[in-house]
């Protein structure tokens, strides 16, 4: 299998994948800590943690907090899965750029057809 078939072949791999993702979000989880105070104790005590979805929407961060551990254990999931989505489409895009200079350097190596010098179609004297 030549190198152009190799890559071809990662291409055509990457699309496949790329397919099986089902869901995605762009953003992140951060664990979030409360201050609070609990009657009879003067120093506040830390709460938590609690996970927040966040992401930049529109120029502004947008923040969820999820509730339940089902919905934490979807929102990992699907944030894994945008990231590796993003790791996918930048690979595709290494290999395309190099499946374009291993097509020019194919190109180049290949000898060139010598042209046919047609007669000109006037009378010498």
């Amino acid at each position: 299998m030549s190198t152009i078939e190799k890559v071809e072949a990662r291409r055509n791999a990457i699309l496949e994948e790329l397919r099986s993702i089902r869901s995605l979000r762009h953003g992140t989880i951060n664990e979030q800590y409360l201050k609070g105070h609990v009657q009879g104790k003067e120093e506040p005590v830390r709460r938590g943690p609690y996970y927040v979805f966040s992401r930049h929407e529109g120029g502004k961060t947008v923040s969820r907090r999820l509730s339940s551990g089902a919905e934490l254990k979807e929102a990992r999931k699907e944030v894994a899965e945008h990231k590796r989505f993003v790791a996918l489409c930048k690979e595709f895009e290494e290999l395309t750029q190099k499946l374009g200079e291993l097509e020019r350097q194919a190109d180049e190596q290949e000898p060139k057809k010598k042209r046919r010098r047609w007669r000109s179609s006037k009378i010498r004297k």
